[in-house]
């Protein structure tokens, strides 16, 4: 008998990534310097091969190619995938208003400042005035201020990207979409068939899984998600269905809450 099931080795895991992140995304963080470059087609998303697993759907809804790859302090090994951050940048030529970027490839020689976000073409050009992007991007390189965001993807539900090269014996895929922390502790997954438990699955990147079963597994399957930050826990009920294929996306019907903590300011009537 297995000493812990993988329900408490998820929990276990689950409060370690909180003791090692004491800071969600929710959180109120001061603004840290940093360095940008861009890459790819000016208008574009950089790149549709990013190291994290999320393919062609960084230049889709809901992404819409505002993304950037991530130095080694952003990426993490990985880690960093699906996180998001907001970017300001105070250039004469920029509009002094924050962008939203979502890391989704990696930079390895982006190493010329401890923190560096090699954004998409088009992220770039966003932060610029009206009429400016294209000179702005010929600048090449600027020095901005960044802080940790809540990834926000409206009416979106969490996907699952099925890896190509998965069959029945191994299981792997990309998770996209998620609102919230933007990355996960714990993923499991659970076959269909009497007595079938949830199985912890293997990160490889942050937002890719996989499992080895040393058996055939049968769907449909059920994805039980754990927040790294928030420890928030999803069930996307036989996303994956019975008869599904490799390379597919099949979409869930949940994500996590996305709740702005800033509230409104009440004003009260002066008394006569």
């Amino acid at each position: 008998m297995a000493l812990f099931s993988g329900k408490y080795v998820c929990i276990i895991v689950a409060l370690l990534a909180i003791s090692l992140k004491p800071c969600s995304c929710h959180n109120k963080t001061h603004w840290n310097t940093a360095g940008i470059t861009w890459y790819g087609d000016r208008e574009g998303p950089g790149s549709t091969g990013g190291a994290c697993g999320y393919g062609d759907a960084v230049a889709k809804h809901p992404i819409n190619c505002m993304i950037s790859a991530g130095g080694p302090s952003i990426y993490k090994d990985g880690t960093g995938c699906g996180t998001c951050y907001r970017i300001l940048c105070d250039h004469p030529m920029c509009k002094k208003r924050p962008i939203k970027v979502m890391i989704s490839d990696e930079c390895p020689g982006c190493t010329k400042k401890a923190v560096h976000f090699d954004l998409s073409g088009k992220a770039f050009g966003s932060l610029a005035k009206r009429g400016m992007a294209d000179q702005l991007r010929n600048l090449g390189e600027l020095d901005i201020k960044y802080k940790r965001a809540c990834c926000k993807h409206p009416k979106s539900k969490i996907a699952i990207h099925v890896d190509a090269g998965a069959n029945p014996y191994y299981m792997s895929f990309a998770i996209k979409y998620s609102n919230g922390d933007g990355n996960f502790a714990c993923v499991e997954v659970q076959p269909s068939g009497a007595g079938e438990k949830y199985i912890k699955m293997e990160e490889m990147r942050s937002a890719v899984w996989k499992l080895n079963a040393g058996r055939a597994l049968k769907g449909p399957f059920n994805i039980r998600l754990t927040s790294a930050v928030s420890k928030k826990v999803l069930v996307a009920k036989a996303v994956i269905p019975e008869k599904w294929s490799p390379g597919a996306i099949y979409h869930s019907k949940v994500n996590y809450a996305f709740t702005s903590h800033h509230k409104k300011a009440v004003h009260h009537k002066k008394r006569n």
